[in-house]
């Protein structure tokens, strides 16, 4: 289990293996304080953490609702029916499907009851989210996959996502508003995807209901240790760019000049909101599978346990 005290240092650990990342500091910066390396640490001291969940509290207790909205049933009302994806679960607040461990994380749990799947799915009270004109957002949380495979995986879909400020309330601007896919997993595979969902359904420059996507295998195993998934939104360059990380390793990303600009500008440039789900069927795992899932041979009661969550920004967003 990773330690509260350990977590900024395993996270930051992480990242500055890759000394091509905007927010970590170059291990030879030191050796060329005059050159490139001290003006890379000098951008990477204006990254500033705003907001950040760690998930403390009593073993058995809900998430806070200060910071967290639960969603229940199958749709938001008045939304597109099974959240749009096809997904099969009833959402719910039990304990059964979302607790605090006691230890400084959240646990999500699929659960089957008779032909029956619940789970539960977060998303943050705050809308404003955002990359400043110059600046950078960069999202980023502490993930440990449900800890399952083969058959017994099929259907399991958890999710670390974003969804525009608009989407809230409207539930049938998608994708206009954007949607950042940090991190998804169907079916237990050791693969993580990254994926931005843009523009009109079907079709358009995000070729939707794809979105653009890219996968990356996990080094190690994605499933029984925590790994760090994060997104980057950038507009401090001649380019505006999203860049999608897994334990700092850069493995995909997407350009303003990939599309319009209108486009781009409706799915990037406005405040966001935090999504954290664990979904059982829908499109995607069905895909992948090349059948309808989940099976008979779904295994109930598998978790997505979440470490932390924390938004960083530069630029004089507001905290």
């Amino acid at each position: 289990m990773l330690l509260k005290s350990d977590r900024r240092r395993w996270a930051l650990a992480g990242i500055a293996a890759v000394a091509a990342i905007g927010t970590c500091v170059a291990p030879y910066a030191a050796a060329d304080e005059g050159g490139t390396a001290a003006k890379a640490q000098k951008k990477a001291a204006a990254l500033e953490e705003v907001w950040r969940t760690d998930f403390d509290g009593d073993a058995g207790s809900l998430p806070s609702g200060d910071d967290w909205i639960i969603d229940k049933g199958h749709s938001y009302p008045g939304g597109p029916d099974n959240w749009g994806t096809g997904e099969i679960q009833e959402y719910t607040d039990s304990t059964e499907n979302i607790q605090l461990d006691g230890e400084g994380h959240l646990k999500i749990t699929a659960k089957k009851n008779g032909e029956n799947w619940t789970s539960a799915r977060i998303e943050t009270q705050r809308t404003d989210f955002a990359a400043p004109e110059g600046g950078k957002m960069r999202i980023e949380a502490g993930l440990k996959l449900p800890n399952v495979s083969g058959d017994k995986a099929l259907g399991y879909w958890p999710a670390f996502w974003t969804l525009g400020d608009a989407y809230r309330g409207n539930y049938h601007n998608w994708p206009g508003v954007g949607e950042f896919d940090i991190m998804e997993n169907v079916n237990g595979q050791n693969t993580t995807h990254g994926v931005l969902h843009c523009g009109v359904n079907p079709g358009g420059p995000c070729n939707e209901t794809t979105g653009i996507g890219k996968a990356r295998d996990c080094s190690g195993d994605c499933k029984g240790e925590f790994r760090e998934y994060a997104i980057e939104l950038d507009r401090s360059g001649g380019t505006e760019e999203l860049r999608w990380y897994v334990d700092g390793e850069q493995f995909h990303s997407v350009k303003e000049s990939d599309m319009d600009a209108k486009t781009w500008a409706d799915a990037t440039n406005h405040g966001h909101f935090i999504l954290l789900n664990l979904a059982m069927g829908g499109a995607f795992p069905d895909g992948v599978a090349g059948s309808k899932t989940p099976t008979a041979a779904t295994e109930s009661g598998h978790s997505l346990t979440v470490d932390y969550v924390s938004v960083e920004s530069t630029g004089g967003a507001s905290k």
